[in-house]
């Protein structure tokens, strides 16, 4: 295809995104209410003594038009999701046509693996928001409650499920890179030591709360499957390595000239 009508499908692709978006916004409108209750459940799970109120978990605004922005908010992300499988397509489709056999497999593997990877984060953080909670209000003077606004709350949630999720794709990276040859299952071995470190520090500062619990419920489960990343390396790596001496090239250095058979 001409460049011109590249960037033409790629414009009606991005309005279909677009009203696919939108059109989940507007749904997820009407059900801001019921998604908000849950929400809002790890905050009513830290102790009432950091609550701004003893029988309620209530939290607070602090201008006219917050209410309104932050609904908006909910709504805008709620359609982002709602409306993944349209979007999702809409670049599966234009993508796809420059892509041979063996990259579309690649990319199947991918997608399958990274949307369950992190929505295993994402509920692992949401398990995990009250301890995060309970510590970042629980080292407040005694004498002081904390007026915890709704964005400030909303926010803190939504970057713990982020951050979450996307740390839960560490390990696919990891294997991707494997199968493309840049890390070997040796080097992966051998640098176990300080990829577990790593992962740490890295749990330490990426966690909005920063409390040992957070850290931990991060960094325990990376290591864990930054382990079964090196298992898939291992397996990978065995399954080449027979390849390679099943070949008729196999034993020949990269400047040497490989046999040619006769063509009758």
């Amino acid at each position: 295809m001409p460049l011109l009508d590249h960037v033409l499908e790629l414009r009606n692709r991005l309005a279909v995104v677009g009203l696919a978006i939108l059109a989940g916004t507007i749904l997820m409108w009407f059900f801001f209410n019921p998604v908000w209750d849950f929400l809002k459940q790890p905050y009513c799970g830290i102790p009432q003594s950091h609550q701004l109120s003893g029988k309620d978990c209530t939290l607070v605004v602090t201008g006219i038009f917050e209410g309104f922005f932050i609904r908006l908010k909910v709504s805008f992300i709620l359609g982002v999701v709602v409306s993944s499988p349209v979007w999702l397509f809409e670049i599966w489709a234009f993508i796809t046509p420059a892509m041979r056999g063996r990259e579309k497999r690649w990319t199947y593997t991918f997608l399958a693996c990274a949307v369950p990877l992190f929505a295993a984060g994402a509920v692992l953080a949401y398990l995990t928001l009250s301890q995060g909670l309970s510590f970042l209000l629980g080292v407040n003077p005694n004498d002081v409650l904390a007026l915890v606004t709704v964005s400030s709350y909303l926010s803190f949630a939504l970057a713990m499920l982020l951050i979450f999720g996307v740390s839960f794709e560490f390990p696919l990276v990891v294997v991707l890179l494997n199968f493309m040859g840049v890390l070997s299952y040796r080097r992966l071995r051998s640098w176990w030591r300080p990829m577990v470190l790593g992962i740490f520090v890295f749990a330490a500062l990426a966690t909005p709360s920063q409390d040992p619990f957070t850290m931990s419920a991060l960094a325990v489960p990376m290591s864990i499957l930054y382990w079964m990343a090196v298992g898939v390396a291992y397996i990978h790596d065995r399954r080449k390595a027979r390849r390679e001496a099943d070949s008729p090239y196999a034993g020949l250095s990269d400047d040497e000239a490989s046999p040619l058979e006769p063509a009758f």
